[in-house]
């Protein structure tokens, strides 16, 4: 699960340096105090976590060969991790060449790419940027329903995030051990699909995570690592099967005092979700919807479908990308909200288990039909490591998903399905990672 305790502000702070939307983090170019804490806590800061939905992958250029080097860098549209708007790294940089005197060519004669009618809108909450991109209708069409798909994020945070002191899951944290609390369906819908994650992984996402709330913090210059007693105390009150849901009455229930309930590692999939069936359901058929760590399209920008880009986990680049006309990719890093103490990573994604953040896994990217189970799953797989995670994923709850694996030195591991939909623009050796960047 991830963690994370900070003030609303420090949280997006932190946030904003990583927003240069990564594919550990996922990656589209266009378009916390809460943080992926032990993905536990990605639900922790003024934000709720959310859905993600699979992406249907269309064939790669002619010109490339899925799985290998690309000839030419192709600029993506998002890449999680990076604040929207932030420069591709692969993009031309527009430095004249050809010249030692720094003299531009003649420009070539070519016809003018007819300009795309882009719309956006963009909100902070959910402890990240939520940007919104329609392709193809005009500002006095597009933007309303941007607008109000926006409203309705907005809506389910206030219900699904524990930073509200009236939401429902505060409700439900303030009554443990006491008594079920009556509860609408947005947080019942969480509860059930987050138990349905947790008893597939054994527990590795468990939304009772945020017992162990504060005890890591990862603001520069405030870090905090817990001591082995702080976690003994704590993790007895982790433990899902004490989450007890009653569809009939509409209740939740904390079986024991010390219990709390995170959505950090599942609301935002969830809301980009419900976000992208108002967009659909008001007749926009081309859009993304970027959510930090999580993607969501449908349709194409312009003639291709969308791009996503995989960030490196260790370089400000991406390696890789794929091209999207539906659907979620979501990502993990132990790059997001982390520091080096004494030679050691310390980061977010914590092994429940342990209390102590995962050693083996630098960052896992998901793909699936749903960007509910994707968030969620994403750091199950996380958790696992990779040669668990390929082995469970054919049983993972919800739609179809694939997963692209980077461990801990830099190997990359992928679903046999993921082999059709990643683009690599990085010359692997050994199965590895370069360490350098290569352009």
């Amino acid at each position: 699960m991830r963690l994370g305790q900070r003030s609303e502000s420090a949280l997006l702070a932190v946030r904003a340096r990583h927003y240069v939307v990564s594919l550990a983090t996922i990656a589209l170019l266009a378009c916390g105090q809460r943080e992926k804490l032990p993905e536990a806590e990605r639900s922790a800061a003024p934000t709720t976590p959310a859905p993600v939905a699979r992406a249907e992958l269309v064939p790669a250029p002619a010109t490339e060969q899925r799985g290998a080097a690309p000839a030419t860098a192709h600029p993506v549209d998002a890449l999680p991790g990076r604040k929207p708007g932030t420069p591709d790294p692969a993009a031309p940089s527009g430095k004249p060449t050809g010249d030692p005197n720094g003299q531009a060519p003649p420009p070539a004669a070519a016809t003018p790419a007819p300009k795309l009618v882009t719309v956006q809108r963009q909100r902070q909450m959910m402890g990240t940027i939520i940007q919104m991109t329609s392709v193809g209708v005009p500002d006095e069409r597009a933007g309303p329903v941007l607008e109000a798909a926006l409203d309705e994020m907005k809506r389910l945070e206030g219900l699904l995030s524990e930073w509200k002191p009236d939401s429902d899951v505060s409700k439900v944290n303030d009554n443990a051990g006491v008594a079920p609390v009556h509860v609408g369906p947005e947080l019942r819908d969480n509860i059930r699909v987050g138990l349905q994650v947790a008893r597939w992984s054994d527990g590795a996402f468990d939304l009772s995570w945020a017992a162990l709330r504060g005890l890591y913090l990862f603001q520069p210059g405030q870090e905090r690592v817990p001591t082995d007693a702080e976690l003994k105390e704590k993790l007895p009150f982790v433990n899902y099967r004490d989450i007890l849901l009653d569809d009939k009455l509409e209740t939740v229930f904390l079986k024991r005092k010390g219990m709390q309930l995170g959505l950090g590692g599942i609301a935002k999939g969830y809301a980009l979700e419900k976000a992208a069936n108002i967009l659909r359901d008001r007749g926009l058929e081309n859009y993304m919807i970027f959510g930090g760590g999580q993607v969501l399209v449908n349709g194409h920008k312009g003639d291709r479908a969308w791009r996503v880009g995989v960030q490196h986990p260790r370089l400000n680049d991406y390696f890789g990308f794929v091209e999207a006309s539906s659907g979620s990719i979501a990502t993990s890093g132990d790059y997001e909200h982390a520091f080096t103490r004494d030679g050691k990573r310390w980061h977010h994604i914590i092994d429940l288990k342990t209390g102590r953040p995962v050693q083996h896994t630098a960052s896992v990217t998901v793909v699936s039909e749903s960007a509910f189970y994707a968030d969620a799953i994403d750091t199950a797989l996380f958790i696992m490591g990779a040669k668990k995670a390929l082995k469970k994923l054919a049983t993972a709850p919800g739609p179809k998903a694939e997963v692209l694996i980077v461990d801990s030195d830099m190997r990359i591991h992928m679903s046999p399905g993921m082999h059709d939909k990643l683009i690599l623009r990085a010359t692997l050796t050994d199965g590895k990672l370069p360490m350098t960047e290569e352009h």
